[in-house]
């Protein structure tokens, strides 16, 4: 089924529109739009740069052939691409909030994350790494003698913050310009099921290619799956069981990116959805997938917790990936000189769980590496 246009509901991003109104004035740029400008100064942020030495799931030391941060979220922008163009939303702004979605991660994926977590827990604190890159982008990032961070537009930092998931106002007052009370567009609503098929499947493919999933117990555990595998092997029974997975797996990305089109499009005309204002003050979010297909995406979800995630393997670079952050930030919370000066120096205003966590925040695997090496000597 092709799903029509939802444009009379989408972010459409002219002059007077006031979601493309930046902290710090700036003229209109001669041949780009206001989220053009946003995308590319994204993609030439040193946060983004990072993303390529960030594990997604499987860490440099097992293996440099699969995806990193940065690999997996360019995924997800070609997905977000693909679903905003067939609903006829702002590709632009999609794209955008595709790329910057993981740019506030830490080292080793969302072990780090947690390790993090922990750490800051201790002194009263928490990270959220959706928080973590709107600091990024409009604090940390210097790049620009006009003003601080990238000077992104209002759409694109209320899609950092509200993409995933809901804020409410009486935890993060610091938060009330990003409309915590209203639903975020649609451009960034789809971006949290864009992850979600990029992963899904990215994670298999690499599961396989790790030989820590096995195609047979794939097979078995997930029908999502094994439809398209079966079906393959009845219509190419000499073809190699290689490219019969490369092939389902194809389909199966394919068909949960065209449940999520027609089943958006579908709540859209159900919720009589007729304007962005509406979009904002509907009762639950309108991108979704259908009831069968999320039971599906689900099942399919909960298999690689069991069986990949939570693998020994894996499990043995979270105990070290925790090790390590909790030991560099023990370290620096006794030792804050051995900071570098511009971070110690924020301590006096931030705090220095803070300041610690944002300084580990930022590296990449090799690097925080090198630095527990360092700590040890």
């Amino acid at each position: 089924m092709q799903a029509t246009s939802l444009s009379f509901c989408s972010v459409v991003g002219n002059a007077a529109d006031p979601l493309i109104a930046r902290e710090h004035a700036e003229p209109p740029h001669p041949y780009r739009s206001a989220f053009q400008r946003d995308r590319d100064r994204v993609i030439h942020a040193r946060a983004f740069r990072r993303l390529a030495g960030k594990t997604q799931v499987f860490t440099h030391r097992y293996s440099d052939h699969f995806r990193s941060r940065l690999t997996h979220t360019i995924e997800v922008a070609q997905i977000a691409r693909t679903v905003a163009n067939a609903l006829d939303l702002n590709e632009d702004l999609a794209e955008t909030l595709a790329l910057v979605h993981d740019i506030g991660h830490p080292p080793f994926g969302h072990a780090g994350e947690q390790a993090l977590d922990r750490q800051l827990q201790r002194h009263g604190l928490r990270f959220d790494h959706n928080l973590h890159a709107l600091r990024i982008v409009t604090h940390f990032e210097q790049r620009y003698v006009d003003f601080r961070g990238l000077n992104l537009t209002l759409a694109v930092r209320e899609g950092i913050i509200k993409h995933s998931r809901d804020y409410f106002a009486a935890q993060h007052p610091e938060l009330a310009e990003y409309l915590l009370d209203q639903r975020p567009p649609i451009e960034a609503q789809i971006i949290d099921l864009a992850d979600e098929i990029a992963y899904l499947t990215a994670d298999i493919d690499d599961g396989i290619e790790a030989e820590i999933l096995s195609l047979d117990d794939l097979c078995q555990n997930v029908p999502l799956f094994t439809e398209f595998y079966r079906r393959l092997q009845r219509s190419h029974p000499d073809a190699a069981p290689k490219l019969l997975f490369h092939e389902a797996l194809k389909r199966m990305l394919n068909a949960l990116v065209n449940d999520l089109i027609v089943a958006t499009h579908r709540r859209v005309s159900a919720g009589n959805i007729h304007s962005l204002a509406d979009v904002r003050q509907a009762k639950e979010r309108l991108a979704v997938f259908s009831p069968n297909m999320e039971a599906r995406r689900h099942e399919a979800k909960q298999y690689l917790y069991a069986h990949l995630y939570h693998a020994e393997d894996l499990e043995n670079e979270h105990v070290l990936a925790d090790t390590m952050i909790e030991g560099l930030f023990q370290y620096w919370m006794h030792h804050p000189e051995q900071l570098p000066t511009s971070h110690e120096t924020q301590i006096a205003a931030e705090g220095a769980p803070r300041v610690i966590a944002d300084y580990i925040a930022g590296m990449t695997d090799n690097y925080i590496s090198e630095q527990w090496n360092r700590a040890q000597e």
